[in-house]
C-alpha cells in the first residue's frame, strides 16, 4: 500500500477509535462520579452480546438506523443538514401502515406498493425543504425542523377515528396490515425471526457506495458539497443537485421504519419506535458517511440499546448506555475536528519537503550544468 493510502486510512480510522475511547474513558468517569464501578457495566453489556436472543434484536434494531443514517449521510455528502429525518420516516411509515391496511392486492403488487409508498412519502416532505432552499434559500435545518413538528400533527390528525384511525384500548393504530403485505423474515428458532428487511438494508448499503464513487451523479454530488462554484463551472446545476440530494436522502428516511412495520408491528401505533432520525445523524458522524462505518456505528448503538436493560438488574441505570450515545456525538465531533487538523498539518510538512527536496535537485541540475559549459 502506498504511503498516501496508509495516511488516509489512518486518517479514517483514527476519528471513531479516539470517539470511542473518549466517550468509554468520560463514561466511566460519570460512574465512579455516582459511586459506581466504572468497568462492571461495561462488562456486564459485553456479556449480553454473547446471547443469540440479544443478538437478533441488535441486528434488527441495527438495520432501522443504518437506514436512517444513510439518509443522513446522502445529505451530508452534498453539505446538507438533513435534521428532518425523523419526521420522514415516521410519516412515511404512518402512510405505509394505511395504504398495508386498506389495500389487500396480491404479494407481488403489495410489498412494492407498500415499499413506494414509504420512498415516495419521505422524499416527497423532505422535498418542501428542498424546493424552499432552492427557490427562497431558506436553510434545510429550519425548514426540516419545522417539517419534523408538522409531521407529528399530521399524524395526530391521520390517528383520529373517523379520518384513518382505529383505537384499541388506550393506544392510537392504523389497524392491523393485510398479510400479502408482510416481509418474512428469517427465523433464529429460539433466538427470534431476523427482520427479512434488513436484507433490503445491506443492498442499500452497497448501492449507496456504488453510486457515490462508480457513477458521474455520484461525482457530481460529492463535488457539489466540497465546492459549489466549483461544480457550476463544470456544468453541474447546483440548485438542482440540492434537490436531488434531498429527495433521495428522504427517500431513504421513508425506509427507516419498514423492518419492524413489516416484520414485527404489522400496524402504526403510539409504540413505534421514534428518534431513530436523530440517532441516524449520530451514527452517520461516527460512520463518516461510508456504508461499512456506518454499519459498525449502527451496530455499537444497537449493542447499547439492546443491553443496556441488563444493567437495572445490577443496580446500575440502563440510561448510561444513553449518556454514552451522548458522549459519543459529542466526542465525534471534537475528535474529527483534531484528526484533520492533525492530517493538515502533515499534508503541509510533507509538500514542504517535497517542495524543498525540488529546490535542492534544481540546484544540483543547475550546478552540473554549469561544470559541464565549462
Amino acid at each position: 500500500m502506498k504511503k498516501f493510502d496508509k495516511e488516509r486510512v489512518l486518517l479514517a480510522v483514527a476519528g471513531p477509535v479516539i470517539a470511542l475511547a473518549v466517550a468509554f474513558v468520560l463514561s466511566a468517569i460519570v460512574l465512579i462520579a455516582s459511586g459506581k464501578n466504572p468497568v462492571e457495566p461495561f462488562a456486564l453489556m459485553f456479556e449480553q452480546a454473547g446471547f443469540s436472543d440479544i443478538q437478533v434484536l441488535i441486528v434488527n434494531q441495527a438495520s432501522m438506523y443504518y437506514i436512517a443514517a444513510l439518509a443522513v449521510a446522502i445529505g451530508f455528502r452534498m453539505n446538507l443538514f438533513n435534521i428532518g429525518v425523523d419526521g420522514q420516516y415516521q410519516l412515511a411509515a404512518m402512510m405505509t401502515a394505511i395504504v398495508g391496511a386498506h389495500a389487500n392486492l396480491p404479494a407481488v403488487l403489495q410489498v412494492p406498493l407498500l415499499l413506494l409508498t414509504a420512498v415516495c412519502t419521505g422524499a416527497f416532505w423532505s422535498g418542501i425543504a428542498g424546493v424552499l432552499k432552492v427557490t427562497r434559500g431558506v436553510s434545510e435545518v429550519v425548514a426540516t425542523i419545522m417539517l419534523n413538528a408538522i409531521a407529528t400533527s399530521v399524524i395526530g390528525y391521520l390517528w383520529l377515528p373517523d379520518v384513518f384511525g382505529v383505537k384499541i384500548g388506550n393506544n392510537n393504530t392504523t389497524g392491523e396490515m393485510h398479510d400479502s403485505g408482510l416481509i418474512p423474515g428469517l427465523d433464529m428458532g429460539a433466538a427470534g425471526e431476523v427482520y427479512g428487511l434488513v436484507f433490503l438494508a445491506v443492498l442499500l448499503g452497497i448501492g449507496y457506495w456504488v453510486v457515490l464513487n462508480r457513477t458521474r451523479f455520484g461525482f457530481d454530488l460529492r463535488a457539489s458539497g466540497a465546492s459549489e462554484s466549483a461544480a457550476a463551472a463544470s456544468g453541474v446545476n447546483p440548485k438542482r443537485m440540492v434537490l436531488t440530494a434531498m429527495l433521495i436522502s428522504g427517500g431513504l428516511a421513508g425506509l427507516a421504519g419498514l423492518p419492524i412495520l413489516l416484520g414485527d408491528t404489522h400496524t402504526y401505533s403510539l409504540n413505534f419506535p421514534t428518534g431513530i432520525g436523530f440517532l441516524g445523524i449520530g451514527i452517520a458522524l461516527l460512520g463518516r458517511n461510508s456504508p461499512v462505518g456506518i454499519a459498525f456505528a449502527a451496530l455499537l448503538w444497537a449493542w447499547l440499546d439492546k443491553a443496556s436493560p441488563e444493567l437495572d438488574f445490577h443496580g446500575y441505570d440502563k440510561e448510561i448506555a444513553v449518556i454514552m450515545q451522548g458522549l459519543i456525538v459529542l466526542s465525534v465531533v471534537v475528535s474529527y475536528e483534531a484528526v484533520r487538523e492533525w492530517g493538515l498539518r502533515r499534508q503541509q510538512r510533507r509538500v514542504g519537503a517535497e517542495l524543498a527536496a525540488g529546490h535542492v535537485l534544481g540546484a544540483t541540475d543547475n550546478s552540473t550544468k554549469e561544470v559541464a559549459g565549462r
